[in-house]
């Protein structure tokens, strides 16, 4: 080394050794470095995992990285007007969150603050966004159903209070749809929501507010928004905020949905805040721990024994693919933890078979336990009757003799193609599900053509709902098919079925 070199470093060791790095008060320290929302920090000895701490000009930040000479934090606010050598002090709490049924219609941000201007939160209690999970012990198997009125999900893939299910497929394939109809289902289900958007535009925040608004939905839902031009820091807390919400009620015995829409978003922040706090990367540029960021968030949904109040939370959380490539490390990571998926296809989207779940890659593993017997028995064989049709509808594209058995098979499959489609926000009770199905499952879809089976199929609940509200009744009481409410409904069927094709002809 070089005489020059040697007096450069010489120099530089001078002007560290003048700076007074000891605080007389263990809970400061000063800001190193500031800038894209992360601060680094030397001080705050005594500092815990995300705790909260305040910088000089007021602004709140998470400590993340604790390291042996410095303090890594996320900003929560903007990191203008924080300067190097500013003061950084404990507040020796970790974050909170407002709870309680003052927050039902109400659109919030990850911290609590409202955003609908309705005036203030009047919450009295607040919670930790981070909670240990409920262990085994205090948790119940799932077994009781939560409709989403849905055909295609209440039929084949039904979802259980207390469980995961992850929605995935492409953007603008209907991720969001399907959560919201299954918000828009629990009116009057006594099940509360909370939708939590994670980099979303707020202008799509605003339509699905306004959807649930005009349904009557957002009486019982809260919303709690992380726009796209949010921190990264903002978005990495909001669906653990939106968690700690709708664990109070659980914790009360109530039964909860929640939203997380989406997590590929939430990866992306954490990938952000990880990568500049200098965090090393592993797959796709992700932090090693990448995994645990969703598992500790979904595994806090369960159905609680009665011992711990019964209470559930039911998490659907969205996860949106490139290409159709649910083999990506963030989809094969949530599909790991999560007990079942609704995957959506691209191409059925395209051709307008709406909802576009894939029934053959869509698989929830709770099972027909989250099934009521009267839906067991009018949708057991529906997944096989599919893959069957899929089967040979794809063989007869290059085959122009086909048998007369082979043929039926796909007459009634193109016909059951017709009967799962379903509009978008559609409130359908459980007992019109079942009838829909029962049209499938007891030979009445094969009387029709194939253009005729979702008019007749509107045609035949208008009818039911007015004229033979009993039978429904009867249905909804313990969701039952017994002999004699199935040779009632077949009778009303037949007569419906008469009429119809008068009206038809004439």
């Amino acid at each position: 080394m070089d005489r020059k070199s040697e007096q450069i470093i010489q120099k530089l060791q001078d002007r560290i050794q003048q700076v007074d790095w000891e605080f007389s008060d263990l809970d400061t320290g000063v800001v190193l470095t500031v800038g894209d929302g992360i601060s680094f920090v030397r001080g705050l000895q005594d500092v815990q995992a995300n705790e909260l701490v305040r910088f000089e000009n007021g602004t709140f930040g998470l400590a993340l990285n604790l390291e042996e000479n410095q303090v890594g934090v996320i900003l929560l606010g903007s990191d203008r007007g924080i300067r190097e050598g500013d003061t950084v002090y404990r507040t020796e709490e970790i974050v909170q969150v407002p709870v309680g049924d003052d927050l039902l219609g109400r659109i919030i941000d990850p911290l609590g603050e409202p955003l609908d201007n309705k005036g203030p939160i009047t919450a009295t209690e607040e919670r930790y966004i981070e909670r240990v999970a409920p262990g085994v012990m205090t948790r119940h198997s799932v077994g009781r159903p939560l409709f989403t009125g849905l055909k295609v999900i209440d039929s084949m893939i039904p979802i259980g209070k207390g469980q995961r299910e992850l929605i995935i497929g492409d953007r603008q394939t209907g991720k969001t749809s399907i959560a919201l109809n299954t918000i828009l289902n629990q009116k009057d289900q006594n099940v509360k929501c909370v939708y939590v958007a994670i980099g979303q535009k707020s202008s799509t925040v605003v339509q699905v507010a306004e959807t649930l608004e005009r349904y009557g939905a957002m009486d019982y839902t809260v919303i709690i928004n992380s726009p796209a031009n949010d921190s990264a820091a903002r978005q990495y807390i909001s669906p653990y905020a939106g968690c700690a919400i709708a664990e109070y009620w659980m914790d009360k015995g109530e039964d909860v949905l929640v939203i997380y829409d989406d997590l590929s978003k939430h990866a992306v922040a954490y990938r952000t805040i990880s990568l500049l706090l200098k965090r090393p990367s592993g797959r796709e540029a992700y932090p090693g721990d990448v995994f645990y960021l969703h598992s500790r968030l979904l595994e806090r949904a369960g159905q609680l024994n009665e011992n711990y109040g019964g209470g559930s939370m039911t998490a659907l959380p969205i996860i949106e693919t490139q290409l159709g490539d649910i083999s990506a490390y963030i989809p094969t990571n949530v599909i790991s933890i999560t007990d079942g998926q609704l995957f959506l296809d691209t191409e059925q989207f395209a051709s307008g078979h709406r909802p576009a779940v894939d029934s053959g890659l869509s698989v929830s593993r709770v099972g027909s336990d989250a099934q009521t017997d009267a839906m067991k028995s009018v949708s057991g064989s529906l997944k096989l009757e599919l893959a069957t049709y899929e089967e040979l509808s794809s063989f007869a594209q290059f085959s122009s003799d086909i048998d007369p058995e082979t043929q039926k098979v796909i007459d009634h499959g193109n016909r059951l193609n017709e009967l799962l489609k379903q509009p978008a926000y559609q409130v359908i009770k459980h007992e019109l599900v079942i009838l829909s199905m029962y049209l499938s499952e007891y030979g009445w879809l094969d009387k029709l053509e194939v253009e005729e089976v979702r008019p007749f199929e509107r045609y035949m609940q208008e009818a039911f709902q007015n004229n033979y509200s009993d039978i429904l009744d009867e249905l909804a009481e313990n969701y039952e098919l017994t002999e004699d409410l199935q040779k009632r409904i077949d009778e009303v069927m037949e007569t419906l079925l008469e009429d119809f094709k008068v009206m038809q002809n004439g």
